[in-house]
Protein backbone atom coordinates (compact mmCIF):
# COMPACT_ATOMS: atom_id res chain seq x y z
CA UNK A 1 0.00 0.00 0.00
CA UNK A 2 2.82 2.59 0.81
CA UNK A 3 4.64 1.40 -2.67
CA UNK A 4 1.09 2.53 -4.14
CA UNK A 5 0.71 5.33 -2.05
CA UNK A 6 4.55 7.12 -3.15
CA UNK A 7 4.02 5.91 -6.85
CA UNK A 8 0.94 7.96 -7.40
CA UNK A 9 2.46 10.76 -5.33
CA UNK A 10 5.11 10.81 -7.73
CA UNK A 11 3.64 10.69 -10.96
CA UNK A 12 1.43 13.51 -9.63
CA UNK A 13 4.91 15.59 -8.90
CA UNK A 14 5.83 14.78 -12.73
CA UNK A 15 2.71 16.00 -13.71
CA UNK A 16 2.85 19.26 -11.89
CA UNK A 17 6.31 19.93 -12.84
CA UNK A 18 5.32 19.37 -16.64
CA UNK A 19 2.45 22.00 -16.36
CA UNK A 20 5.09 24.07 -14.35
CA UNK A 21 7.14 23.72 -17.36
CA UNK A 22 4.23 24.54 -20.37
CA UNK A 23 3.24 27.53 -18.39
CA UNK A 24 6.59 29.09 -18.24
CA UNK A 25 7.29 28.25 -21.96
CA UNK A 26 3.30 29.72 -22.93
CA UNK A 27 3.11 33.06 -20.62
CA UNK A 28 6.91 33.49 -19.48
CA UNK A 29 8.63 33.69 -22.81
CA UNK A 30 5.74 35.70 -24.52
CA UNK A 31 6.98 38.74 -26.07
CA UNK A 32 6.93 42.11 -24.48
CA UNK A 33 8.20 44.09 -21.84
CA UNK A 34 5.88 44.07 -18.44
CA UNK A 35 8.88 46.27 -17.12
CA UNK A 36 6.82 49.04 -19.27
CA UNK A 37 3.53 47.94 -17.70
CA UNK A 38 4.43 48.19 -14.26
CA UNK A 39 6.28 51.74 -14.87
CA UNK A 40 5.67 55.01 -15.55
CA UNK A 41 5.69 56.89 -19.07
CA UNK A 42 8.44 59.17 -18.08
CA UNK A 43 10.35 56.13 -16.27
CA UNK A 44 14.01 56.67 -16.82
CA UNK A 45 16.03 53.89 -18.48
CA UNK A 46 17.70 52.71 -15.10
CA UNK A 47 14.27 52.66 -13.76
CA UNK A 48 13.32 50.49 -16.33
CA UNK A 49 16.21 48.48 -15.70
CA UNK A 50 15.62 48.29 -11.80
CA UNK A 51 12.68 46.61 -12.77
CA UNK A 52 13.58 44.07 -15.08
CA UNK A 53 16.19 43.22 -12.60
CA UNK A 54 13.38 42.79 -10.09
CA UNK A 55 11.66 40.72 -11.78
CA UNK A 56 14.64 38.60 -13.53
CA UNK A 57 14.16 39.84 -17.62
CA UNK A 58 17.61 40.44 -17.28
CA UNK A 59 18.40 36.78 -17.01
CA UNK A 60 18.87 34.16 -19.79
CA UNK A 61 15.28 32.11 -20.84
CA UNK A 62 17.35 28.93 -18.63
CA UNK A 63 17.82 30.96 -15.83
CA UNK A 64 14.35 32.95 -15.93
CA UNK A 65 13.50 28.84 -15.88
CA UNK A 66 15.22 27.70 -13.05
CA UNK A 67 14.23 30.53 -10.93
CA UNK A 68 10.78 30.09 -11.51
CA UNK A 69 11.06 27.00 -10.75
CA UNK A 70 12.59 28.00 -7.01
CA UNK A 71 9.97 30.58 -6.33
CA UNK A 72 6.96 28.18 -7.10
CA UNK A 73 8.44 25.30 -5.32
CA UNK A 74 8.04 24.30 -1.73
CA UNK A 75 11.85 23.78 -1.24
CA UNK A 76 14.15 25.78 -2.56
CA UNK A 77 18.10 26.40 -3.17
CA UNK A 78 18.89 30.11 -1.96
CA UNK A 79 21.18 32.33 -0.57
CA UNK A 80 21.12 35.18 2.13
CA UNK A 81 24.58 36.62 1.80
CA UNK A 82 24.52 38.70 -1.78
CA UNK A 83 21.32 40.66 -2.46
CA UNK A 84 21.89 41.02 -6.20
CA UNK A 85 21.75 37.15 -6.69
CA UNK A 86 18.87 36.34 -8.27
CA UNK A 87 17.69 33.29 -5.53
CA UNK A 88 18.06 35.77 -2.76
CA UNK A 89 15.98 35.08 0.33
CA UNK A 90 13.99 38.15 0.56
CA UNK A 91 11.87 37.35 3.38
CA UNK A 92 9.69 40.38 2.74
CA UNK A 93 8.30 37.93 -0.31
CA UNK A 94 9.14 34.42 0.74
CA UNK A 95 6.31 32.70 3.73
CA UNK A 96 9.24 30.85 5.43
CA UNK A 97 8.58 27.77 7.17
CA UNK A 98 12.55 26.41 7.48
CA UNK A 99 15.76 26.65 6.44
CA UNK A 100 19.31 24.86 7.14
CA UNK A 101 22.06 26.40 6.10
CA UNK A 102 24.48 24.36 3.78
CA UNK A 103 27.57 26.14 2.65
CA UNK A 104 27.06 29.36 1.35
CA UNK A 105 23.18 28.47 0.48
CA UNK A 106 20.64 27.76 2.20
CA UNK A 107 18.00 25.00 1.85
CA UNK A 108 14.69 26.67 2.39
CA UNK A 109 10.92 25.39 3.08
CA UNK A 110 8.76 28.00 2.01
CA UNK A 111 4.76 28.13 0.55
CA UNK A 112 5.13 28.81 -3.11
CA UNK A 113 5.89 32.18 -4.17
CA UNK A 114 3.25 33.18 -7.43
CA UNK A 115 5.12 36.56 -7.67
CA UNK A 116 3.15 39.98 -8.06
CA UNK A 117 0.22 41.70 -9.95
CA UNK A 118 1.51 43.65 -12.96
CA UNK A 119 -1.36 45.87 -12.62
CA UNK A 120 -2.18 46.12 -8.73
CA UNK A 121 1.39 45.62 -7.45
CA UNK A 122 0.05 42.80 -4.85
CA UNK A 123 0.75 39.48 -4.74
CA UNK A 124 -0.69 36.67 -6.74
CA UNK A 125 -1.23 34.77 -4.23
CA UNK A 126 -3.16 36.87 -2.20
CA UNK A 127 -5.20 38.14 -4.75
CA UNK A 128 -5.98 34.17 -5.25
CA UNK A 129 -6.37 33.76 -2.26
CA UNK A 130 -9.18 36.73 -1.99
CA UNK A 131 -11.26 35.28 -5.17
CA UNK A 132 -10.96 31.30 -3.76
CA UNK A 133 -13.68 30.93 -1.68
CA UNK A 134 -16.26 32.33 -3.60
CA UNK A 135 -15.05 29.73 -6.68
CA UNK A 136 -14.94 26.78 -3.56
CA UNK A 137 -18.46 27.88 -3.27
CA UNK A 138 -19.53 28.22 -6.66
CA UNK A 139 -18.29 24.47 -7.52
CA UNK A 140 -19.38 23.11 -4.27
CA UNK A 141 -22.76 24.26 -4.87
CA UNK A 142 -23.00 23.12 -8.81
CA UNK A 143 -21.42 19.56 -8.13
CA UNK A 144 -24.08 19.20 -5.20
CA UNK A 145 -26.84 19.96 -7.82
CA UNK A 146 -25.86 17.61 -10.30
CA UNK A 147 -24.78 14.47 -8.18
CA UNK A 148 -28.13 14.29 -6.61
CA UNK A 149 -30.15 15.15 -9.14
CA UNK A 150 -27.87 13.74 -11.73
CA UNK A 151 -27.63 9.93 -10.05
CA UNK A 152 -31.59 10.44 -9.06
CA UNK A 153 -32.07 10.59 -13.03
CA UNK A 154 -29.70 8.26 -14.00
CA UNK A 155 -31.60 5.53 -11.73
CA UNK A 156 -34.67 6.15 -12.64
CA UNK A 157 -33.84 5.97 -16.27
CA UNK A 158 -31.93 2.78 -15.55
CA UNK A 159 -35.40 0.84 -14.30
CA UNK A 160 -37.34 2.93 -17.19
CA UNK A 161 -35.09 1.36 -20.03
CA UNK A 162 -37.02 1.63 -22.88
CA UNK A 163 -39.68 3.72 -21.96
CA UNK A 164 -40.84 7.46 -22.89
CA UNK A 165 -39.33 8.62 -19.60
CA UNK A 166 -35.95 6.63 -20.69
CA UNK A 167 -36.19 8.38 -23.63
CA UNK A 168 -36.54 11.90 -22.35
CA UNK A 169 -34.19 11.98 -20.01
CA UNK A 170 -31.53 10.67 -22.21
CA UNK A 171 -32.07 13.90 -24.43
CA UNK A 172 -32.25 16.12 -21.65
CA UNK A 173 -28.78 14.93 -20.38
CA UNK A 174 -27.85 15.18 -24.44
CA UNK A 175 -28.59 18.58 -24.59
CA UNK A 176 -26.52 19.50 -21.40
CA UNK A 177 -23.68 18.69 -23.05
CA UNK A 178 -24.46 19.44 -26.53
CA UNK A 179 -25.13 23.07 -24.95
CA UNK A 180 -21.58 25.48 -24.54
CA UNK A 181 -21.05 27.25 -20.97
CA UNK A 182 -20.72 30.27 -22.58
CA UNK A 183 -24.15 30.27 -24.56
CA UNK A 184 -25.99 28.72 -21.60
CA UNK A 185 -24.74 31.40 -19.43
CA UNK A 186 -26.02 33.94 -21.30
CA UNK A 187 -29.35 32.21 -22.23
CA UNK A 188 -29.73 31.40 -18.45
CA UNK A 189 -28.99 34.84 -17.22
CA UNK A 190 -31.45 36.57 -19.56
CA UNK A 191 -34.05 33.82 -19.23
CA UNK A 192 -33.89 33.70 -15.08
CA UNK A 193 -32.80 37.07 -14.21
CA UNK A 194 -34.51 39.44 -17.21
CA UNK A 195 -37.66 37.12 -18.94
CA UNK A 196 -38.96 36.00 -15.98
CA UNK A 197 -37.66 37.74 -13.35
CA UNK A 198 -41.21 39.64 -12.02
CA UNK A 199 -43.65 36.94 -13.63
CA UNK A 200 -44.11 34.01 -16.08
CA UNK A 201 -46.97 34.26 -18.23
CA UNK A 202 -47.49 31.27 -19.82
CA UNK A 203 -50.86 30.90 -22.79
CA UNK A 204 -53.02 28.19 -22.53
CA UNK A 205 -52.86 26.95 -25.86
CA UNK A 206 -48.56 26.67 -25.58
CA UNK A 207 -49.36 24.90 -22.03
CA UNK A 208 -52.18 23.28 -23.24
CA UNK A 209 -49.87 21.75 -26.35
CA UNK A 210 -46.94 20.59 -23.22
CA UNK A 211 -49.65 18.89 -20.87
CA UNK A 212 -51.43 16.92 -23.51
CA UNK A 213 -48.19 15.30 -25.27
CA UNK A 214 -47.37 14.64 -21.52
CA UNK A 215 -50.54 12.77 -20.96
CA UNK A 216 -50.29 10.85 -24.56
CA UNK A 217 -46.88 9.90 -23.74
CA UNK A 218 -46.75 9.03 -20.14
CA UNK A 219 -46.91 5.46 -18.83
CA UNK A 220 -44.56 3.39 -21.07
CA UNK A 221 -46.57 4.32 -24.21
CA UNK A 222 -49.78 3.56 -23.17
CA UNK A 223 -50.65 7.27 -24.61
CA UNK A 224 -50.34 5.48 -27.89
CA UNK A 225 -52.88 2.70 -27.41
CA UNK A 226 -55.49 4.87 -26.05
CA UNK A 227 -54.85 7.84 -28.67
CA UNK A 228 -53.74 6.19 -31.42
CA UNK A 229 -50.27 7.08 -33.15
CA UNK A 230 -51.79 10.31 -35.15
CA UNK A 231 -53.37 11.68 -31.29
CA UNK A 232 -50.01 11.32 -29.94
CA UNK A 233 -48.20 13.53 -32.09
CA UNK A 234 -50.81 15.78 -33.84
CA UNK A 235 -52.92 17.02 -31.28
CA UNK A 236 -49.95 18.39 -29.10
CA UNK A 237 -48.97 19.85 -32.53
CA UNK A 238 -51.86 21.25 -33.30
CA UNK A 239 -52.42 22.67 -30.13
CA UNK A 240 -48.77 24.68 -30.42
CA UNK A 241 -49.37 25.16 -34.50
CA UNK A 242 -52.99 27.07 -33.22
CA UNK A 243 -50.89 29.00 -30.89
CA UNK A 244 -48.06 30.39 -33.29
CA UNK A 245 -50.82 31.16 -36.11
CA UNK A 246 -52.55 33.26 -33.19
CA UNK A 247 -49.66 35.29 -32.00
CA UNK A 248 -48.29 35.89 -35.53
CA UNK A 249 -52.07 37.25 -36.29
CA UNK A 250 -51.99 38.96 -33.39
CA UNK A 251 -55.04 37.69 -32.23
CA UNK A 252 -55.75 38.70 -28.09
CA UNK A 253 -57.33 35.67 -27.05
CA UNK A 254 -53.57 33.49 -27.97
CA UNK A 255 -52.56 35.54 -25.31
CA UNK A 256 -54.65 34.54 -22.61
CA UNK A 257 -52.96 31.66 -19.83
CA UNK A 258 -52.00 31.76 -16.41
CA UNK A 259 -49.54 33.99 -15.02
CA UNK A 260 -47.09 32.66 -12.27
CA UNK A 261 -44.05 34.22 -10.29
CA UNK A 262 -40.81 34.98 -11.12
CA UNK A 263 -37.84 33.77 -10.36
CA UNK A 264 -36.70 37.36 -8.38
CA UNK A 265 -32.88 36.53 -9.19
CA UNK A 266 -30.37 39.24 -10.51
CA UNK A 267 -28.86 38.43 -13.57
CA UNK A 268 -25.34 39.54 -12.14
CA UNK A 269 -24.01 39.75 -8.71
CA UNK A 270 -21.12 37.96 -6.29
CA UNK A 271 -21.24 36.26 -2.94
CA UNK A 272 -21.55 39.46 -1.24
CA UNK A 273 -23.92 42.52 -1.73
CA UNK A 274 -23.51 46.08 -0.32
CA UNK A 275 -26.18 47.15 1.91
CA UNK A 276 -26.70 50.97 2.56
CA UNK A 277 -27.83 50.36 6.02
CA UNK A 278 -25.92 46.81 6.83
CA UNK A 279 -22.97 47.34 5.04
CA UNK A 280 -21.50 43.93 3.50
CA UNK A 281 -24.61 40.95 3.44
CA UNK A 282 -24.20 37.25 2.01
CA UNK A 283 -26.27 37.29 -0.91
CA UNK A 284 -26.74 33.48 -1.38
CA UNK A 285 -29.82 33.91 -4.16
CA UNK A 286 -26.68 35.37 -6.46
CA UNK A 287 -25.75 31.95 -6.47
CA UNK A 288 -29.13 29.99 -7.81
CA UNK A 289 -28.33 31.03 -11.37
CA UNK A 290 -24.68 30.52 -11.65
CA UNK A 291 -24.36 27.51 -9.77
CA UNK A 292 -27.52 25.96 -12.25
CA UNK A 293 -25.57 26.81 -15.36
CA UNK A 294 -22.37 25.42 -13.88
CA UNK A 295 -23.77 22.41 -12.97
CA UNK A 296 -26.06 21.57 -15.88
CA UNK A 297 -22.92 19.72 -17.94
CA UNK A 298 -21.52 17.41 -15.15
CA UNK A 299 -25.20 16.53 -14.65
CA UNK A 300 -25.84 15.62 -17.83
CA UNK A 301 -22.75 13.20 -17.50
CA UNK A 302 -23.68 11.82 -14.13
CA UNK A 303 -26.96 10.59 -15.92
CA UNK A 304 -25.52 8.60 -18.17
CA UNK A 305 -22.92 7.34 -16.44
CA UNK A 306 -25.28 6.41 -13.65
CA UNK A 307 -27.70 5.00 -16.46
CA UNK A 308 -24.63 2.64 -17.86
CA UNK A 309 -23.48 1.50 -14.87
CA UNK A 310 -26.76 0.79 -12.99
CA UNK A 311 -27.83 -1.14 -16.23
CA UNK A 312 -24.44 -3.47 -16.41
CA UNK A 313 -25.02 -3.78 -12.69
CA UNK A 314 -28.34 -5.08 -12.59
CA UNK A 315 -27.55 -7.83 -14.87
CA UNK A 316 -25.03 -9.29 -12.68
CA UNK A 317 -25.69 -12.78 -10.85
CA UNK A 318 -26.15 -11.81 -7.52
CA UNK A 319 -28.85 -9.18 -9.14
CA UNK A 320 -31.18 -12.06 -10.25
CA UNK A 321 -30.37 -13.72 -6.95
CA UNK A 322 -31.34 -11.30 -4.79
CA UNK A 323 -34.44 -10.60 -6.87
CA UNK A 324 -35.09 -14.40 -6.53
CA UNK A 325 -34.95 -15.01 -2.76
CA UNK A 326 -38.36 -12.42 -2.74
CA UNK A 327 -36.41 -8.73 -2.34
CA UNK A 328 -38.51 -5.69 -3.49
CA UNK A 329 -37.01 -4.23 -6.47
CA UNK A 330 -36.82 -1.27 -4.61
CA UNK A 331 -33.82 -3.12 -2.60
CA UNK A 332 -32.76 -4.39 -5.34
CA UNK A 333 -31.69 -1.35 -6.82
CA UNK A 334 -30.71 0.97 -4.19
CA UNK A 335 -29.15 -1.68 -1.71
CA UNK A 336 -27.36 -3.84 -4.25
CA UNK A 337 -27.57 -2.39 -7.19
CA UNK A 338 -27.02 1.64 -7.26
CA UNK A 339 -24.32 1.13 -4.53
CA UNK A 340 -21.92 -0.79 -6.60
CA UNK A 341 -22.80 1.22 -9.79
CA UNK A 342 -21.48 4.50 -8.34
CA UNK A 343 -18.21 3.69 -8.45
CA UNK A 344 -17.57 5.02 -11.89
CA UNK A 345 -19.33 7.83 -10.99
CA UNK A 346 -17.01 8.62 -7.94
CA UNK A 347 -14.22 9.12 -10.87
CA UNK A 348 -16.31 11.61 -12.58
CA UNK A 349 -17.30 13.63 -9.79
CA UNK A 350 -13.76 13.89 -8.60
CA UNK A 351 -12.62 15.18 -12.18
CA UNK A 352 -15.31 17.33 -12.61
CA UNK A 353 -15.15 18.91 -9.63
CA UNK A 354 -11.39 19.95 -10.14
CA UNK A 355 -13.11 21.09 -13.76
CA UNK A 356 -15.68 22.96 -12.91
CA UNK A 357 -13.10 25.27 -10.80
CA UNK A 358 -10.93 25.70 -13.87
CA UNK A 359 -14.54 26.35 -16.17
CA UNK A 360 -15.99 28.89 -14.20
CA UNK A 361 -14.60 31.61 -15.86
CA UNK A 362 -17.14 32.48 -18.55
CA UNK A 363 -19.47 31.59 -16.20
CA UNK A 364 -18.40 34.37 -13.86
CA UNK A 365 -17.74 36.37 -16.01
CA UNK A 366 -20.89 36.62 -17.03
CA UNK A 367 -23.26 36.54 -14.13
CA UNK A 368 -20.27 38.64 -12.57
CA UNK A 369 -19.51 36.38 -9.97
CA UNK A 370 -15.98 37.04 -8.05
CA UNK A 371 -14.34 34.38 -7.96
CA UNK A 372 -10.86 32.70 -9.67
CA UNK A 373 -12.49 32.68 -12.76
CA UNK A 374 -13.39 36.18 -12.96
CA UNK A 375 -10.06 37.51 -11.88
CA UNK A 376 -8.34 35.03 -14.72
CA UNK A 377 -10.71 36.76 -16.92
CA UNK A 378 -9.52 39.98 -16.44
CA UNK A 379 -5.98 39.27 -15.92
CA UNK A 380 -5.93 37.89 -19.63
CA UNK A 381 -7.79 41.30 -21.01
CA UNK A 382 -5.09 43.34 -19.17
CA UNK A 383 -2.20 40.75 -19.88
CA UNK A 384 -1.60 40.86 -16.79
CA UNK A 385 0.35 37.07 -16.54
CA UNK A 386 1.58 36.55 -13.50
CA UNK A 387 -2.20 36.29 -12.19
CA UNK A 388 -3.14 33.56 -15.29
CA UNK A 389 0.17 31.37 -14.35
CA UNK A 390 -0.72 30.98 -10.96
CA UNK A 391 -4.31 30.33 -11.38
CA UNK A 392 -3.33 28.05 -13.99
CA UNK A 393 -0.85 26.19 -11.31
CA UNK A 394 -3.89 26.22 -8.14
CA UNK A 395 -5.93 24.50 -10.76
CA UNK A 396 -3.10 22.01 -11.87
CA UNK A 397 -2.65 21.25 -7.90
CA UNK A 398 -6.26 21.01 -7.19
CA UNK A 399 -6.71 18.33 -10.63
CA UNK A 400 -3.56 16.35 -9.42
CA UNK A 401 -4.55 16.32 -5.00
CA UNK A 402 -7.95 15.18 -6.11
CA UNK A 403 -6.96 12.76 -8.90
CA UNK A 404 -4.47 10.88 -6.25
CA UNK A 405 -7.31 11.38 -3.30
CA UNK A 406 -9.36 9.34 -5.88
CA UNK A 407 -6.56 6.58 -6.96
CA UNK A 408 -6.11 6.24 -2.96
CA UNK A 409 -9.66 5.78 -1.99
CA UNK A 410 -9.83 3.16 -5.42
CA UNK A 411 -7.34 1.34 -3.34
CA UNK A 412 -8.73 1.07 0.20
CA UNK A 413 -12.17 -0.05 -1.68
CA UNK A 414 -10.50 -2.46 -3.62
CA UNK A 415 -7.39 -4.33 -3.16
CA UNK A 416 -6.92 -5.65 -6.57
CA UNK A 417 -6.38 -1.74 -7.69
CA UNK A 418 -3.02 -1.45 -5.53
CA UNK A 419 -1.42 -4.10 -8.36
CA UNK A 420 -1.83 -1.86 -11.22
Amino acid sequence: MLRYFIRRIWNGVLVLFGVITLVFVIFGLKPGDPARMLADQRSSPEALAAIRKDLGLDLSPGERYLLYLNDVSPVAWMQDRDPAAPAFLDTARYTIAGRWRLGDHLLVLKAPYLRYSYQSRRGVSTILAEAFPSTVLLATVAMCFAVIIGIGMGTIAAVKKGTTTDDALLVISALGMAGPSFFMAVLIAWLGGYVWYDHVHIPWLLLGSFVVWVLVRIGNGRGRVLFGPIWTWGLPIGLFGSWMVAELSGWNWASVGITLPGTGLPMTGGPVDVDPFRGEVLSLRNLVLPAFTLGIRPLAVIVQLTRSSLLTELGRDHIRTARAIGLSERAVVLRHGLRNALMPVLTAVSGWFASLLAGAVFIEYVFGWHGMGLEVFNALEREDLPVVMGAVLVFATIFVVMNVVVDLLYAVLDPRVRTV
